[in-house]
């Protein structure tokens, strides 16, 4: 997907002007703040260290940085969140001896951040998760990279547990299950499934950050959850139309 033939913020279709993103200086949350810059949105991007933060994103006027910590709990985040129109997140657990790091991050913080939202009235929540986080009902527990993944404090069922908080919460969401991630710029095409359907394939991290934008510009995307990879074989389809392709869920 060329980022240009994505619908322009000017374009009148969107309402939102102002989004925050968790995890913003994250490899892949500091994708996500530079395409939104790109497209025009105003940027609050949460960060646990504001001077160091500094130098590792965008010098812009439409980028604020403020302190958020998924692990402190809502009402804090929920003063952070408050007056933007989308919360983008893009967190994920820094490795530790702590073995309850994916827990208290990727599940906890996540359902902490949803929770502010609703506290705050931010109603436009887009969630960058992982493939195979149901990999248990999948039949796909001897898979390596399930195995693989979950070594780690179980951060697939972690993460799991904060998508189900996310489709109850009554939050207009869209959560975003790319495949292995990878820091090299896209060497193919994005395809796009339902939920529950890829078990391998990787993509760059700058398609993902792609398919997280283009969902805040994208009513089709709504309510939905999708996984993504890259191929060389995939044909370069716009987003809209992958995302119409998917049945709500």
């Amino acid at each position: 997907m060329d980022a240009g033939s994505a619908s322009s913020p000017d374009a009148g279709e969107k309402k939102m002007t102002t989004v925050f993103v968790a995890g913003s200086t994250g490899r892949t949350g500091k994708r996500v703040v530079e395409k939104l810059l790109a497209r025009g949105f105003g940027v609050v991007a949460g960060t646990t260290d504001v001077g160091r933060s500094r130098g590792s994103l965008p010098q812009d006027p439409n980028l604020q940085l403020v302190r958020a910590d998924v692990t402190e709990g809502a009402d804090k985040l929920a003063e952070v969140v408050r007056g933007v129109d989308a919360v983008v997140c893009a967190t994920g657990f820094r490795r530790s001896f702590d073995p309850f790091a994916p827990w208290k991050v990727d599940n906890f913080g996540t359902v902490n951040l949803v929770e502010a939202c609703r506290k705050a009235g931010v109603t436009r929540f887009v969630l960058v998760s992982s493939i195979l986080v149901n990999g248990a009902a999948m039949g796909q527990l001897l898979n390596p990279a399930y195995i693989v993944l979950n070594l780690l404090g179980l951060t697939l069922v972690a993460k799991l547990q904060a998508e189900n908080h996310i489709r109850k919460s009554g939050i207009n969401y869209t959560i975003v299950r790319p495949g292995g991630l990878t820091d090299q710029p896209p060497t193919g095409n994005i395809v796009m499934e339902p939920e529950d359907t890829l078990y391998s394939g990787s993509i760059s991290r700058d398609q993902v950050a792609e398919v997280a934008v283009e969902a805040l510009l994208c009513p089709e995307s709504s309510y939905k959850v999708v996984e993504i990879v890259s191929r060389a074989d995939a044909p370069n389809r716009p987003l809209k139309d992958l995302f119409a392709a998917i049945k709500q869920n």
